[in-house]
């Protein structure tokens, strides 16, 4: 039972998918985390879908690429990209540390985040217009949310509370990182030896790992830790980055079929 309601308290939190309600209290949270990557695993098999249908129906890249970027947006809510925002509206400030958390606080949006956020948001659609397969980008929503996952259990926070805090503190953590680092190895395994391109798939491990490393460099020395809005940013960065890597990879195959 305390499984099933972590996995709804992972929903609940994390996507807007129906889910039965339930207590908020820290028992029901103590594996969430475990189950954060089941999100993704939404995300990539809706995405797959569309992908199947688009070859018989005709459609064409323009409306399969914009489509394929609203999947994520609308199973999560827009949550991940609300943190994005708020970090790039900190970043941008140039301010000190205490200042750029508080700044983190403000509902408003920016112009900077709003600029970075069109940025990646048309980029995320370039590349899905660009790439011939969608599967290894569909274990890509896994992969950066057990990256995500284990970097909220395992990093220094930058604040002792917040909703992060609310599914790490009660998290049991040896369970947690032994699950997602699990989720980790058998996504680095499909993406690798069972896509059909190996090439796409080290290389989008090579960029997830790259983005984890970047990641914490980046937040502890901007915030002091990480918080609940880097994890947002962390994903969309990640997603984007792994998306450019399944693209040069297929690139590099056409040049070195020439």
């Amino acid at each position: 039972m305390i499984i099933l309601k972590s996995i709804a308290s992972a929903f609940l939190m994390y996507s807007r998918i129906p889910m039965p309600r339930v207590e908020w209290k820290e028992e029901n949270r103590r594996y969430a985390l475990c189950f954060f990557p089941l999100i993704g695993a939404v995300i990539g098999g809706l995405l797959l879908m569309w992908h199947r249908l688009c070859v018989p129906l005709r459609v064409g890249d323009i409306l399969q690429g914009a489509v394929a970027v609203l999947i994520s947006v609308l199973v999560t809510g827009g949550i991940h990209i609300d943190g994005f925002c708020d970090t790039t509206d900190a970043i941008s400030s140039y301010a000190d540390r205490q200042k750029r958390l508080e700044i983190m606080k403000d509902p408003h949006i920016g112009s900077f985040a709003v600029i970075a956020l069109c940025s990646v948001m048309l980029m995320q659609f370039a590349l899905f217009c660009e790439i011939g397969d969608y599967f290894v980008p569909a274990v890509g929503f896994v992969l950066s949310r057990a990256l995500s996952g284990l970097a909220a259990v395992t990093f220094r926070s930058a604040k002792s509370e917040g909703a992060l805090q609310s599914f790490v503190k009660p998290a049991h953590q040896a369970v947690t990182v032994t699950v997602l680092s699990v989720t980790i190895l058998l996504c680095a395994f499909a993406v690798i030896f069972l896509s059909g391109a190996p090439d796409s798939g080290v290389m989008v491990c090579a960029a997830a790992a790259l983005c984890l490393l970047l990641y914490r460099f980046f937040s502890y020395r901007s915030f002091g830790g990480i918080t609940g809005d880097t994890e947002g940013w962390f994903l969309i960065v990640t997603e984007t980055s792994m998306l450019g890597a399944v693209c040069i990879a297929e690139r590099l195959e056409v040049l070195m079929a020439l």
